[in-house]
């Protein structure tokens, strides 16, 4: 049986690594000596607890008997005092007889302090004191006698007459002091007449004289044994402690009640420990003692032989660690005598000369490596370093591989110093630098291209660091307009940079004030992929206007510094200026082309004012010659007259505020205004073409920001257009009617409209001229300029609006043309409920 489980140890011990042997044979002594130590200290808490359980179970029962000599003394009493209320009541004793048996009753017992007979109204009928006798002073109604039950009141001996008489049984009061001030509490027996109550019978109990007389000696010489209320205050005890003194609570407690009283009062048995305790025993501190004494001893051994281990082990990592870092590093090592003997050489140098260890260890110059024809130099150069006067920065020297290949290097030439501080010989780093001179030269190539590229450039380029503001770098066209100060980079950032609070001297497009760059206290590397929007400045000093982008990026020291590249736009905004100019003249043109297009539609339209003025002055002249007027048809001819002289001069008026030459101004307008004015001017050319036009403006419009006659022309253009594409058509009285409807619109992409679409009943448009309608000079009239459309489409696109155009179909036929173009306002979704709640609609006549 134990042969297998030897040999099982055996093998597992020997699979075991030394260290960790050394370190199990360390640990089984000090695990004994934990193990004898807790065998002790385990064998000291059993006994001490075997010995509280003893005690405890001693205190237990010691206060079970004394509760037992208490219960059956108290049912004794309740018996005899039964007996006596049943004679009582089946009147077999009278008052007197009832004294003479209390007597006999009350001196037997001295834990009694009175036996009294009480009526149904509390009244008494007898009582027997403590000693036997007659005691007349006791259980008066006139007196504050606690004992004495009394109506309306909520002491013990009233709650205990209550109850006796509610539940028609013996009732136990609960404790409370007497008139002498001691402890007591009174087994109330009911007086049952016939079934009615007749009284009580009181017998009062003292709990001092309970404990004192039926706590058994024995019991009382072992234990303390006390009594309780239900505040946990001690009534009455076997143990008096002397005046002013405070019984500390005992270790040791077993509470029981005061059977049968079940009152509130708590019997209480305590007892103290008479054996030393686990702390005071001195064997047992010996035995802590030595056990800690030997556990010290082996920590110390144990730790003596850890860091031994951990040495041993530090020494080999620090060993394979400084071969594994010779044999993994790139940069050669070579190391010599103080003859310049060869004594070690890495992996790294092999590799990079092609020869192997034994080729070069215990070499002497000149070396193997060295190329045949720079034998001298390198000789030269060795004796210099040997000699300490090698530069800093190291040698570059020329190295022949064993194929005879080439490559530059780059050696470091350092003394070999021991542990005690001599030397004894040199250690030479060599690393490969051909790539890196490659790369060095292609770098300086770039950067030559690089700026010679920004040199050429048209635009300004300038670098200004932020802190503090100096010129790191300006190309040819930046010192040729600003020279070589930073304050042209301030000029054209507009003060961004920190020092440069204002723009002195410039003008700019946008409105930026005085600004202020805080990006100086923030890292660079958070800023260097922050751009700024392009913006335009204009340089009162060059009289110029440049393009400028700016962005903050990590100049090559590690500052923050911000790059701007200014391109000169002077040439474009003089061209934007002459387009604006044109556009505003081709604009007028238009309306003068509209005009002149409608001319006979004016005259014709003035022609009905002239021709009731001339009829009106005709008439009131031959009545003047006739005599035949009076003072009142005078005067209505007179107004008649003035009325069609007014209409006609509002005519003539709208024309001339629709053709004449103005800046474009946006100001808050209204679309009711607009298509108003609008259809005012285009209803002179629609009812000269029998056309009829019907207009729907909803209610609840957004002001619109706009220049109310461009907006006004591109409506006459449209509804001019729908209108001669139906009298081209000689369409029925039934299709000539265009619809212009005025609502808005609100989409995810474009947000808040105002729509404006011109719907005729025409033939449409060819798909052709629908791709085409909007190029310049393209029209499908035979005397148009085609202006119009491409001129409404720049009007709305200046706007920030669009406008589209599409067929109307009845299945595959062409029923009509819509045109459309929208305004962007803010618009609410109350204003998009009432889209169609009273809108206005008008009605032009057909004829003219």
């Amino acid at each position: 049986m134990l042969a297998p489980l030897r040999r099982l140890v055996a093998s597992w011990w020997f699979r075991q690594s030394p260290s960790r042997q050394d370190r199990l044979a360390t640990l089984g002594p000090l695990i004994s000596v934990l193990l004898f130590l807790a065998a002790i200290v385990s064998a000291f808490w059993y006994l001490r607890n075997e010995e509280i359980e003893r005690e405890t179970e001693s205190v237990k029962r010691d206060t079970e008997i004394a509760q037992q000599q208490i219960r059956l003394r108290l049912i004794e009493n309740q018996e005899q005092l039964v007996r006596i209320a049943r004679e009582v009541v089946t009147r077999q004793i009278d008052a007197h007889e009832f004294s003479a048996q209390a007597q006999a009753f009350a001196r037997e017992r001295p834990e009694l302090t009175h036996v009294t007979w009480l009526s149904a109204r509390r009244e008494r009928r007898s009582s027997v004191g403590a000693a036997g006798f007659q005691a007349d002073g006791l259980m008066t109604a006139d007196s504050d006698d606690p004992s004495m039950p009394m109506p309306n009141q909520s002491n013990a001996a009233e709650i205990a007459f209550e109850a006796a008489k509610e539940r028609r049984q013996p009732v136990y009061s609960p404790p409370f002091a007497d008139a002498n001030g001691t402890t007591v509490f009174q087994l109330h027996i009911p007086l049952i007449d016939r079934g009615g109550f007749a009284g009580v019978l009181i017998a009062e109990y003292t709990v001092e004289a309970l404990l004192r007389y039926y706590v058994p000696s024995e019991v009382a010489t072992r234990h303390s044994i006390a009594v309780l209320d239900a505040r946990d205050q001690v009534v009455s005890s076997t143990v008096t402690p002397m005046p002013g003194q405070v019984l500390r609570r005992a270790a040791l407690v077993h509470e029981v009640p005061l059977a049968p009283a079940l009152n509130g009062l708590v019997l209480r048995g305590q007892g103290w420990r008479t054996s030393i305790g686990l702390i005071s025993n001195a064997l047992f501190w010996l035995v802590l003692a030595l056990a800690g004494l030997t556990v010290w001893m082996l920590l110390g051994t144990w730790r003596h032989m850890r860091r031994r281990t951990q040495i041993q082990n530090a020494l080999t990592l620090e060993t394979n660690f400084r071969r594994a870092m010779e044999n993994s590093m790139l940069t050669g090592m070579r190391a010599m005598d103080m003859d310049t003997r060869i004594t070690y050489v890495n992996p790294a140098f092999c590799a990079m000369t092609g020869f192997s260890e034994a080729d070069l260890v215990g070499r002497t110059p000149p070396y193997p490596f060295w190329p045949s024809d720079r034998r001298e130099e390198n000789a030269r150069l060795l004796q210099q370093e040997l000699q300490g006067r090698s530069p800093s920065g190291g040698v570059e020297v020329k190295i022949q591989r064993r194929d005879g290949s080439q490559f530059d290097a780059r050696v470091y030439v350092s003394p070999l110093v021991d542990i005690k501080g001599k030397q004894t010989g040199w250690m030479t780093s060599m690393t490969n630098i051909t790539e890196a001179k490659r790369v060095r030269d292609q770098l300086s190539a770039s950067h030559e291209r690089f700026t010679t590229v920004l040199e050429g450039l048209d635009a300004a380029v300038s670098v200004l660091s932020v802190q503090p503001p100096e010129l790191l770098f300006a190309n040819r066209s930046y010192r040729l307009w600003f020279g070589a100060d930073p304050a042209g980079h301030a000029l054209l950032a507009g003060g961004q940079l920190v020092g440069t609070t204002s723009r002195r001297g410039l003008g700019d497009t946008g409105d930026h004030g005085d600004e202020v760059d805080d990006y100086s206290g923030l890292p660079a590397e958070a800023l260097t992929d922050i751009g700024a929007d392009p913006r335009e400045v204009y340089v009162e000093s060059l009289a110029m206007w440049f393009d400028v982008r700016a962005r903050y990026l990590q100049w090559t020291d590690g500052r923050l510094a911000q790059m701007l590249i200014a391109t000169d736009i002077t040439m474009r905004r003089h061209a934007e200026a002459q387009a604006a100019l044109q556009a505003e003249k081709a604009q007028v043109t238009s309306r003068l082309m509209t005009m002149g297009e409608m001319a006979s539609s004016v005259a014709h339209e003035l022609n009905q004012p002239l021709t009731a003025i001339t009829n009106y002055c005709n008439g009131m002249v031959s009545r003047v010659r006739n005599d035949s007027i009076d003072r009142d048809a005078l005067l209505a001819a007179l107004q008649k007259t003035a009325k069609q002289a007014e209409r006609a001069g509002q005519i003539i008026h709208r024309i001339r505020a629709f053709v004449k030459r103005s800046e474009p101004q946006r100001q808050p307008a209204h679309a009711a205004d607009i298509v108003e004015d609008a259809v005012e001017l285009a209803g002179i050319e629609l009812r000269r073409r029998s056309v009829a036009i019907h207009t729907y403006v909803a209610q609840r419009l957004p002001q619109l920001m706009v220049d109310p006659i461009l907006i006004e022309q591109v409506l006459m253009n449209l509804l001019k257009n729908a209108a001669e594409a139906i009298d081209n058509a000689s369409l029925p009285t039934s299709r000539r009617h265009i619809e212009l409807r005025v609502v808005p619109k609100h989409s995810a992409e474009l947000g808040g409209q105002i729509e404006f679409s011109v719907t005729d009943m025409g033939p449409g448009l060819p798909d052709e001229v629908l791709a085409r309608m909007y190029e310049a000079f393209f029209s499908t009239k035979t005397d148009g300029l085609g202006i119009g459309l491409g001129l409404c489409r720049s009007i709305v696109e200046s706007h920030q609006g669009r406008i589209k155009a599409e067929n109307l179909y009845n299945g595959s036929l062409v029923v009509g043309c819509r045109f459309a173009f929208t305004i962007p306002v803010t618009i609410t979704s109350e204003q998009l409920r009432h889209d169609g709640a009273g809108s206005a609609q008008r009605t032009e006549p057909t004829t003219p």
